[in-house]
């Protein structure tokens, strides 16, 4: 199949086919949600759900191999196609099982983050429409979550894809996030959630219980402090309108100070961003000098903690928290193709998050032109996917050699017990 490079956006039924049959890494994705070579109970009891040309929406597939999944979907042509959890019976089997047979046991810690959602802090696009420049804040979230999960949670195994439009997908096969009931994740996203509140709310970051930021967000201010000068004040310039500075000087709560700085403002408008914040820090200091020679402490840290809240506002990662809360919940499998833009949904690395740009994503036409280039027998290894399908194949490699290590450790203890 021939296509031009006026073609990219092109997700016809015909090049859709063509993708599934000749690019889409099934057997890829097989082992890193099964975690081993042969199929189990992570594979042939987990729902597949598929979504058709006119929105037609199928739910509770299950399949026993991989070329058993590779067939329904040559057969069935999705648009997209879903993951969701590993049920107590296979999928397929749910209207001859009792109810109370068929409940989720087993699912990946999953996480959304959408560009949409950052409408309200973003100068470059808005809506569906995302560029290099705006992705500083799906990076900057990354980097957030990423460290979060790790460091604070001991989350090994983790997967970044990104979406194909605006937005990254985060996947966590840990045994211990596998097994994770439904409070137990509401738990975590809760935990992580800071930013919360919508268009009409205001001040959308509540973390302090005191004065003083919790100590689960000093890791994140250490990452979102030298984020917020290139990112909010620099390229986005997130102050240097009237509306912008008004947003901002609505999150700061000293009366006199948000009076002495929007005179200022409103009078010569052409202020770039960095210099409004410059200014406004000098403003909060000269009030805090005033306040301790009138042991007005708790005023300080309050204008210091707004300070730190402004930050937070605009850096830090805005959760999907329902799309995290249940295991029952589905997501794109990677390496889907968006229907709108083309481009494959390709994981990330988290290390080179910044670097990253969607738009740079390769298109299913562009891959099939790959394809054709390459010549009769060539698969995803001839093309641009290639290093994109090698970035899952070694996160799974640390899967199976977790398995492998708890096989080895549960039949040496089996073998050295007393009998």
């Amino acid at each position: 199949m021939s296509l031009s490079t006026s073609d990219d956006a092109n997700t016809s039924p015909e090049v859709m086919l063509q993708f599934y049959r000749m690019l889409y890494p099934f057997k890829s994705i097989f082992n890193w949600l099964n975690h081993e070579h042969v199929p189990t109970k992570l594979f042939t009891h987990r729902e597949f759900s598929f979504t058709l040309q006119g929105d037609v929406y199928l739910r509770y597939h299950s399949f026993n191999t991989v070329e058993e999944l590779k067939k329904q979907v040559l057969a069935l042509n999705p648009t997209r196609f879903e993951i969701g959890p590993v049920y107590s019976a296979k999928p397929r089997d749910k209207k001859t099982v009792r109810p109370a047979a068929f409940t989720p046991q087993k699912r990946e810690l999953v996480f959304d983050i959408d560009m949409t959602d950052y409408d309200g802090v973003r100068t470059c696009c808005s809506a569906a429409d995302i560029c290099s420049r705006c992705w500083g804040f799906i990076a900057a979230a990354v980097k957030v979550l990423h460290s979060a999960l790790v460091d604070q949670f001991g989350f090994r195994h983790l997967l970044w894809v990104y979406s194909g439009r605006r937005g990254i997908h985060l996947w966590i096969s840990d045994p211990e996030a596998m097994d994770l009931t439904d409070d137990q994740r509401r738990a975590i996203v809760n935990a992580l959630t800071v930013v919360e509140g919508g268009k009409e709310m205001v001040k959308k970051v509540n973390v302090r219980t005191s004065t003083k930021l919790p100590p689960s967000l000093w890791g994140a201010m250490t990452i979102l402090r030298p984020i917020f000068k290139p990112l909010v004040l620099d390229d986005q310039d997130c102050f240097g309108s009237q509306e912008g500075w008004e947003a901002l000087l609505q999150l700061i709560p000293d009366s006199s100070i948000v009076k002495t700085l929007r005179s200022g403002w409103s009078q010569d408008p052409s202020r770039p961003s960095t210099q409004k914040w410059h200014e406004l820090k000098a403003e909060v200091e000269k009030t805090v000098a005033g306040n301790e020679k009138t042991k007005e402490n708790i005023e300080n840290t309050r204008l210091f903690g707004a300070l730190e809240d402004v930050i937070l506002q605009y850096t830090y990662p805005r959760l999907d928290a329902e799309v995290s809360k249940h295991r029952n919940h589905l997501l794109k499998a990677p390496f889907c193709v968006h229907p709108k833009t083309g481009r494959v949904c390709v994981p990330v690395d988290p290390a080179n998050v910044d670097r990253f740009d969607p738009r740079g994503v390769p298109t299913v036409a562009q891959l099939l032109r790959e394809l054709d280039n390459a010549g009769e027998g060539a698969d995803w290894e001839k093309t641009s996917l290639k290093p994109y399908v090698e970035m899952l194949e070694k996160h799974t490699m640390g899967l199976m050699e977790e398995v492998r290590r708890t096989k080895r450790a549960n039949a040496a203890t089996y073998n050295d017990r007393s009998w």
